[in-house]
C-alpha cells in the first residue's frame, strides 16, 4: 500500500491558504480516484482507500493541524505495518516558486514543521515527497502571515493548475516509479504572478 498524506490545517478559514495546498493535492487525486475521504478518529485525519495501477492507496489528510501532522501519520504506519518508504507526503514549500513543482526521493525537512513531525514520528527522513512551491510573498510579510493568508484570485487559479498536476505526479510514482515521476516533472515551471490582485478566500 502507498501512503498518500496531503499536508494542511483543518478548518473552512484554511482552505485557500498557501499552507493547505497539500489539501488541495489530494483532493484532486480523491477526485480522479472517485475516492471519497471520510474521517478517522482512529487516524485524527480523512481518509479515502483507492487503486491504481494494481496497488493500494491510501489517502490521507492529517485534521491535527500542520504542526502534529507526524501523529496521524505515525498511526497509520504502525496499524498499516507499513515503512516510511511507504510513505508519499504532498506539501507546500515556500523556497520554491509558486505554482512549481520538486519531488524528491528523501531529504531533509528543510524546517517545514510538518515535515518535521512526520520524520519524528517515522524515526527518519527518508521518505517520498512531492513539494509544491507557494513562494514567500511581499517580503515585508513575515512568512508566517504569507503562508496563512489566502491566494489571490490569479494565484488560485495556478494553484489549482499545479495541485492538479501534483495529483497526476503521485499517480505517475505509484505506477512506474519516484524516479520517473522526478524526471517527469521536476524541471516544469510556471511564471510567477502578481501578490496585488483581489483575495480569493477568507481571512486566515
Amino acid at each position: 500500500m502507498k501512503v498518500v498524506v496531503g499536508l494542511g490545517n483543518p478548518g473552512r478559514e484554511y482552505e485557500r491558504t498557501p499552507h493547505n495546498v497539500g489539501f488541495q493535492a489530494v483532493d484532486a487525486l480523491a477526485g480522479r480516484l472517485e475516492c471519497r475521504l471520510r474521517s478517522s478518529a482512529r487516524f485524527q485525519a480523512l481518509v479515502g482507500t483507492a487503486a491504481y495501477a494494481g496497488q493500494d492507496i491510501l489517502l490521507v489528510e492529517p485534521q491535527t493541524y500542520m504542526n502534529a501532522s507526524g501523529r496521524s501519520v505515525g498511526a497509520i504506519v504502525q496499524y498499516r505495518k507499513l515503512t516510511p518508504a511507504d510513505v508519499l507526503v504532498v506539501v507546500d514549500d515556500a523556497d520554491l516558486p509558486l505554482g512549481s513543482l520538486r519531488i524528491r526521493k528523501q531529504g531533509s525537512t528543510g524546517g517545514h514543521r510538518g515535515l518535521t513531525s512526520i520524520a519524528e514520528a517515522l524515526g527518519t527522513d527518508a521518505y517520498e515527497r512531492v513539494r509544491i512551491g507557494i513562494g514567500r510573498g511581499d517580503g515585508r510579510r513575515d512568512l508566517i502571515d504569507h503562508v496563512l493568508s489566502a491566494f489571490t484570485v490569479t494565484e488560485w487559479k495556478t494553484v489549482r493548475a499545479v495541485t492538479d498536476e501534483a495529483a497526476e505526479a503521485v499517480l505517475c510514482a505509484v505506477e512506474c516509479g519516484i524516479e520517473t515521476a522526478m524526471n517527469r516533472y521536476n524541471a516544469r515551471r510556471r511564471d510567477p504572478l502578481d501578490a496585488s490582485e483581489t483575495s480569493a478566500g477568507g481571512k486566515a
